[in-house]
């Protein structure tokens, strides 16, 4: 079976991000393995201590290794991607394993603003660069008034539920 690995920018307990996420499992999961990591734990990066072998790290850079494809989903804070998911991917581009190189990785973003998360994907998307990730341009989803597209934790919003049934879609040939 095919594997997706997820990944949301947002710690926060009612995070779009995270929900985006959801649903596209809720769609996805019958056809391929998907699973969100969860990046909570990962310490704040310090090269004194990268050497050390930490339990969490290793854990997602293992699971990334084995996907066929690597969703991020990122809030926009202060015109840029969060500093939990900077913090991560300073991480995971660390030692020899360099996770990222020549894996597909596709980009969502949820905002509360007007411009749905467009300037933290194109910052996100310069970083990856320099990781070596092969980064899909389409379909493009920038998910604008996040707070009003969800109700009871599910996309409420037509239009935008469409262009996530066209993402999951996308997914899906990306990886057969």
């Amino acid at each position: 079976m095919k594997n997706i690995i997820a990944i949301s920018g947002s710690l926060r307990k009612d995070s779009y991000n995270t929900k985006v996420l959801e649903e596209i499992k809720k769609m996805i999961d019958k056809e391929v393995s998907f699973e969100i990591l969860d990046i909570s734990k990962v310490p704040l990066f310090n090269q004194d201590i990268e050497n050390n072998e930490n339990k969490d790290i290793i854990n997602i850079k293992n699971k990334i290794k084995k996907a066929d494809l690597v969703v991020i989903s990122t809030p926009e804070y202060n015109y840029s991607f969060s500093g939990v998911l900077k913090n991560t991917l300073d991480w995971l581009s660390r030692g020899e394993d360099l996770v990222f190189l020549d894996k597909k990785v596709a980009l969502i973003s949820a905002s509360a603003s007007r411009f749905g998360g467009v300037r933290a994907q194109n910052h996100l998307r310069d970083v990856l660069l320099c990781m070596g990730a092969n980064t899909l341009y389409k379909p493009e989803v920038y998910i604008a008034f996040a707070h009003d597209v969800f109700v009871d934790n599910t996309i409420n919003d037509p239009r935008v539920k469409k262009q996530i049934i066209n993402f999951k879609d996308n997914l899906l040939k990306e990886i057969n």
